[in-house]
């Protein structure tokens, strides 16, 4: 059977999915006909899903023949997945009539999402552009060259990793206020948090990277009067770039996540935050989402790029080869 001839029916699928969702969503538009089609409409949901599930893993069996389809395979499982995942959400809240400051639809944040896209421009500015990134790179090419000179002297190596675990234990909401009375109220306080959050996880990282090239290879390396810097560079730092790399995309996360709970104790008008803030003391639930919604996104994005730069740099290590 041909590649195409396999791939009829899973298309029928997914247009039989597609129209099966129209029609739930379009009996979820009338309030007044969702309790006396209720079971009709989740029995459609379930439906919806069960198909997409099966669309997916057919999907998922397929073995393109190159990159680009692999990769084009791949992110429309992970899409559909997604919406897949809104869809019931939205059934869900809207079929059993949950309460909207409890959990908005994401029909409802998607159109705060719309109306707000100053704020929220104003906010990822804030937030993103300064804090994260300003503070991601500071702490990560501080936890660098710091992890260098701890695997060159080895009391620093010895000295600096216990620190580290302690620093790490630290809870973000001690070490916030701290920095907001040090720095101000402006990004350079959320900056010195997410410093803090990233510079231990690319130390602890980097060291134990430059640890993972083999005895044999170092020797090799001295047979050829190799010095300490040359062997860190030809050697230890390419055995050590998963390592590092593993470390950039942990503190992608961390730093998103430092940023805006820094926010809480102290910021301008603006910043991501602030706002999830203060729209939950004004019940702006859907408001709160759409921040959420966004900031996820980014965080996404990021981890993302990461990985892609990650795939080009270390193309060469077995975790990279096949699928």
């Amino acid at each position: 059977m041909s590649a195409t001839s396999r791939l009829w029916p899973t298309v029928a699928g997914l247009a039989l999915a597609l129209v099966l969702a129209v029609f739930v969503l379009n009996r979820l538009s009338l309030p007044e006909a969702v309790p006396d089609t209720r079971p009709v409409i989740l029995a459609a949901a379930v439906a919806v899903w069960l198909l997409a599930w099966w669309v997916n893993a057919r999907l998922s069996a397929l073995s393109p023949q190159s990159r680009p389809l692999t990769m084009l395979r791949d992110g429309f499982v992970a899409l559909s997945f997604g919406v897949m995942l809104l869809f019931l959400w939205e059934v869900v809240v809207r079929a059993f009539g949950i309460p909207f400051i409890l959990l908005p639809p994401p029909s409802a944040i998607g159109a705060r999402i719309a109306s707000s896209l100053p704020i929220l421009a104003s906010d990822v500015n804030q937030t993103i552009f300064h804090a994260v990134f300003i503070g991601y790179a500071i702490g990560c090419l501080a936890g660098f060259v710091v992890a260098i000179l701890a695997d060159r002297f080895v009391f620093l190596r010895r000295s600096l990793l216990p620190i580290g675990n302690f620093v790490s234990a630290l809870p973000i909401i001690g070490v916030a206020p701290i920095m907001v009375m040090w720095f101000g109220f402006d990004w350079h306080s959320k900056a010195a948090v997410v410093v803090i959050m990233t510079f231990f996880p690319m130390l602890v990282n980097t060291v134990a990277g430059l640890a993972a090239a083999g005895h044999m290879e170092r020797d090799l390396m001295r047979t050829y009067a190799s010095g300490y810097w040359q062997t860190l560079a030809k050697l230890r730092l390419p055995a050590a770039a998963p390592f590092i790399f593993n470390a950039l995309k942990i503190n992608s996360t961390l730093a998103l996540i430092g940023a805006i709970v820094a926010e809480f104790f102290g910021t301008p008008v603006v910043g991501m935050g602030f706002r999830i803030s203060t729209e939950v003391g004004r019940m702006n639930i859907d408001m709160v989402w759409a921040e959420i919604a966004v900031a996820a996104l980014a965080g996404s994005v990021f981890y993302g790029v990461i990985a892609l730069v990650e795939r080009a740099v270390t193309f060469w290590h077995p975790s990279m080869r096949g699928g």
